[in-house]
């Protein structure tokens, strides 16, 4: 078959040069160039192809016809099948396509088929066929420029970039087979997906070595190629040096495009603001690259002035730049302006509806992201990926397990649950909606699972308590050789940390180590759960292994030491973090003040308060309470009202703690007046809250008001009481001498009486002698926990009262053969912004023999000038009386006050804290010194807080 006329043949060695129809160019280079067709061969004239007026004539009509006149206009030339075939390309019409591919073979003899086979290979790459593709290239006898080319863009267009390289390699290593200039975007967009910096360069000296390196869509493709790579520099000086970018529009939105997509918006901005001065008019996909760069609220102001410039421009109306322009609010916080832009648009696509739902998920207004949801549905949208998550979170975070499950229909009953991403929400809705098993059958009727369903999963269950379930499906992940990341080592870590389970933690550790995963991540967590399973050698022999530390290594050693009762640790470790540079955070600062609020160091906590200040840490959240709790601790209950006035946004949480903070002082009806407010600002108390009412009430010997309140909590607020309130009202009754109601009301108790409230029983019976109850009460207290060393103590100190000794003596020989030893009595006081600490009869500290010098100076004085007598009735133990005196006087409490008085100013205020309640001869003993001495003593025990002056104490002799 001849190709244009009887006197011209088509020969193989001919040079076909492929257009830039022929291969897929990246959208964001927008090429300004006119795309041609395929030349014919090199002895082919050009002249004679465009002047024919048949083909002219035909391939106009073609262009205005669509394929069905394109068909029925072949007339028999090569060019004629070849438009049609680049039309049915463009078209994506397949099915066309391949009824030509036939007629083509049927037509035209072997020897003329190469010329079509590229056009072949272009067409099924267009339209998605990348077999049929493959199988034309591999079957040409003579492959074509054109063709290689035409492949390169069909793989890339197909998202197998690697293959199109791998192609480009193959065609370089021939020699007579030039690339064309039109296939090295395609080629650069390939190095941009597979992040392949190296062919980048590689392709990038070929076109500075044929000349092309300053042709305006290459300069595109290049600095698209090595922002992809993270090389901004090499883009930014390809952007800078570019001779003709003060009238390429699309240079500029690429340049833009890169840094936006990089994260970096000022200097996306500062390229929109230098293109509004001094660079070509900006279209919509400038606009669109600008709002993306507006991330934040500190971006608001600038967003505005982006819309007021879309505005002006003719651009605001399209659907895209709106779509960016909602999308941007959205992110700002600005969700009226976002609402008023979608009002406002004629024509709302998924995109549209799809930036709005995610914008009041992202904004915490999970409510209105359900009902914009519906409506989108009401106005025949149908949902896709993004919608689905979105609103499926939304549901999670709200807790709402009913609307979470109907979302769960929607998705099966429209065919999304086979949705990878989709199914991973599923399983985080129901792990938020604390519905552990709907979760694991989500998780198993997944047709897919990827690590993130596997670590969602396994997260689900840690958070929710189902620690051994995780550890189950971890073992199952570590069967199947699959890949672990820091989140589910961490939860996995978690769960340990909550089964306190050292032994599996080691083994953890050892799988992280075999596998090469230790990171400062989770050399993090590693440390915080050894801490939390009482290792603290291990915790700190990888917290000084870290070489670079970061806020959270020092966070998570601080609040392991803090933990585990090393508070003067804690307190040193803050310092050397403090001294590093780095800026603590709230953890860090919370754990901090529990340590200082444990010790009742004062000093210490003062200067946390100043730093926290300094660094201009909002006093609000944990923040606020913690400081609270500090001051109320460490007895400065003045300065811990004052914090709390000054919190602007009071909730449940800092009401709670000043309420607390009132009732250990001995203030109850300052916690009920204020608790009282609490209710009257609309803020509803919770157990806690309730709990620490209680606990103000009885300290206070607010009976009626406990009793009220008891009742308030269970029928106006619906809570069901706890063991601890009712031993807050078993303690009430006791230090009203009601221990006979007090027994009853034990006996009615709707749940079991724990521990506690037959440890509170045995109390109100040792302080009113109340032998047969107490029996009763310290018989159960056996029963329930016969390895608790505290209740055996009080059993024993109760026997010792009545002078049963060879009871004494039994309960005694029990503790010791279970290994039970009593807790040691400690006190302890800060002085000079160290903390001293005291034993019974201790005499470790430096400053021993002043210290029982001075405190012999004092009981003298005491014995003379008010007649004090130690009540040795309180030294449970079968010794004589001049040892039972010697063990009074040696109480660790008299120690501290005897040091404080060594090294404070006269008149100074000294600051106790024992960890134990202070025994009545001491009470006296600080009673009688505050008088003497003039000083006011502030004494934090195990029950309360002692505030005694002129000879009185706070506490009314009640405690």
């Amino acid at each position: 078959m001849r190709l244009v006329s009887k006197n011209f043949s088509l020969t193989r060695d001919s040079v076909i040069m492929c257009s830039a129809s022929a291969i897929s160019i990246p959208t964001c280079s927008r090429l300004h160039f006119s795309v041609p067709t395929e030349p014919s061969k090199s002895h082919l004239k050009l002249s004679r192809i465009r002047t024919n007026p048949s083909i002219s004539c035909h391939k106009i009509t073609c262009s205005n016809g669509g394929l069905t006149e394109a068909f029925q206009r072949l007339d028999g030339s090569i060019e004629a099948y070849a438009y049609a075939l680049e039309l049915c390309g463009k078209s994506r019409a397949i099915s066309q396509g391949r009824q030509l591919h036939s007629l083509v073979v049927r037509t035209f003899p072997a020897i003329e088929l190469d010329f079509l086979a590229g056009k072949l290979v272009f067409m099924y790459g267009k339209c998605g066929s990348l077999n049929e593709a493959e199988k034309v290239f591999d079957e040409m006898r003579h492959r074509t420029a054109f063709a290689w080319n035409a492949m390169i863009g069909a793989y890339v267009s197909n998202g197998e970039p690697a293959s199109a390289l791998s192609v480009y390699r193959k065609m370089r290593s021939l020699e007579n087979v030039p690339v064309h200039l039109h296939s090295f975007p395609v080629l650069l967009k390939a190095c941009g997906n597979l992040r392949d910096i190296r062919t980048g360069t590689e392709l990038h000296s070929l076109l500075v070595k044929l000349g092309y390196q300053s042709t305006d869509f290459v300069v595109n493709a290049l600095v698209s190629m090595y922002a992809k790579n993270d090389d901004l520099s090499a883009a930014r000086r390809l952007f800078d040096g570019s001779v003709e970018k003060g009238d390429d529009v699309v240079l500029w939105n690429s340049i833009m495009s890169s840094y936006s997509t990089s994260g970096q918006s000022l200097e996306t901005l500062q390229l929109f603001r230098d293109m509004q001065m001094s660079g070509p008019p900006s279209n919509s996909y400038t606009l669109v690259s600008a709002l993306t760069a507006c991330e934040g609220l500190s971006f608001a102001k600038l967003g505005k002035e982006i819309h007021a410039a879309s505005l002006k421009s003719a651009h605001c109306f399209e659907v895209f730049v709106c779509n960016a322009l909602i999308a941007m609010y959205t992110r700002c916080g600005k969700m009226l302006e976002a609402g008023r832009i979608f009002r406002l648009m004629d024509n709302h696509d998924v995109v549209t509806w799809n930036s709005l739902i995610k914008g009041y998920v992202e904004n915490v207004m999970y409510k209105e992201a359900l009902e914009f949801f519906c409506d989108m549905i009401a106005a025949g949208h149908r949902p896709d990926e993004v919608s689905l998550t979105s609103v499926i979170a939304a549901s999670g975070r709200l807790g709402n397990l009913l609307v979470g499950m109907g979302l769960h229909a929607y998705v099966i009953k429209h065919g999304w649950d086979s949705n990878l991403q989709v199914g991973n929400t599923l399983i985080d809705m129901y792990s938020k909606c604390n519905h552990t098993s709907y979760m694991g059958c989500a998780f198993l009727m997944m047709h897919e699972k990827d690590l993130i369903s596997w670590t969602t999963v396994i997260a689900g269950y840690a958070q929710n308590d189902c620690d051994v379930e995780a550890l189950e499906l971890f073992r199952d992940v570590a069967k199947k050789r699959m890949e672990t990341d820091e989140m589910m080592l961490g939860s996995i870590l978690r769960a340990c940390s909550a089964l306190k389970s050292l032994l599996i933690v080691k083994e953890i550790h050892c799988h992280i180590l075999r596998k090469g995963l230790l990171d400062t991540v989770i050399q993090n967590e590693l440390i915080d759960v050894y801490g939390k399973c009482g290792n603290m050698g291990y915790a700190t022999r990888i917290f000084e292994s870290i070489k670079g530390k970061d806020v959270v290594s020092w966070t998570s050693m601080v609040s392991s030491s803090v933990h585990n009762g090393n508070e003067n640790e804690a307190v040193e470790l803050f310092r050397r973090m403090v001294e590093t540079g780095l800026v603590a955070d709230s953890i860090a600062l919370s754990s901090i003040l529990s340590a200082v609020a444990s010790l009742s160091a004062l000093m210490k906590g003062r200067e946390v308060h100043g730093y926290l200040l300094r660094k201009r840490f909002c006093l609000e959240g944990s923040i606020a309470v913690a400081v609270v709790d500090m001051y109320a601790c460490c007895g400065d209950l003045h300065s811990a009202n004052a914090v709390f006035d000054r919190i602007e946004r009071k909730g449940l949480l800092q009401y709670t703690s000043m309420i607390n903070a009132y009732g250990m002082h001995g203030c109850g009806k300052a916690s009920v007046d204020l608790f009282d407010k609490m209710r009257l600002q609309n803020v509803s108390p919770d157990h806690v809250s309730f709990l620490a009412l209680l606990y103000a009430c009885s300290h206070a010997g607010l009976l009626d008001e406990g009793r009220r309140f008891l009742k308030i909590m269970e029928h106006e607020y619906k809570l069901e009481p706890w063991p601890e309130h009712y031993v807050c009202l078993v303690d009430m009754l006791g230090r009203a001498n009601c221990v006979l109601e007090a027994f009853e009301f034990v006996k009615m108790m709707k749940t079991e009486p724990t521990t506690e409230v037959w440890c509170a029983l045995l109390a109100a019976c040792r302080s009113h002698s109340e032998k047969e109850i107490g029996e009763i009460a310290a018989q159960k207290l056996i029963e329930l926990e016969p390895k608790n060393p505290g209740n055996l103590v009080l059993v024993s100190n109760v026997f010792a009262e009545q002078g049963r000794w060879d009871d004494v003596a039994n309960v005694r020989e029990k503790m010791k053969a279970n290994g039970l030893e009593k807790h040691p009595g400690c006190s302890w006081i800060e002085i000079g912004g160290k903390v001293h600490r005291f034993t019974a009869r201790d005499k470790s500290h430096p400053d021993t023999k002043v210290i029982y010098e001075k405190l012999s100076q004092v009981t003298r004085k005491l014995e003379r000038e008010a007649g004090y007598v130690a009540n040795t009735k309180l030294v449970l133990h079968n010794v004589d009386e001049g040892v039972k005196v010697q063990m009074l006087h040696g109480h660790s409490e008299r120690l501290a006050i005897a040091y404080g008085l060594l090294r404070t100013p006269d008149r100074g205020r000294l600051r106790i804290t024992k960890n134990l309640r202070v025994c009545s001869d001491c009470h006296t003993f600080c009673k009688l010194v505050s008088k003497l001495f003039r000083r006011t003593i502030v004494m934090r025990d195990a029950n309360r807080f002692h505030h005694f002056e002129s000879g009185l104490c706070s506490c009314g002799d009640s405690w």
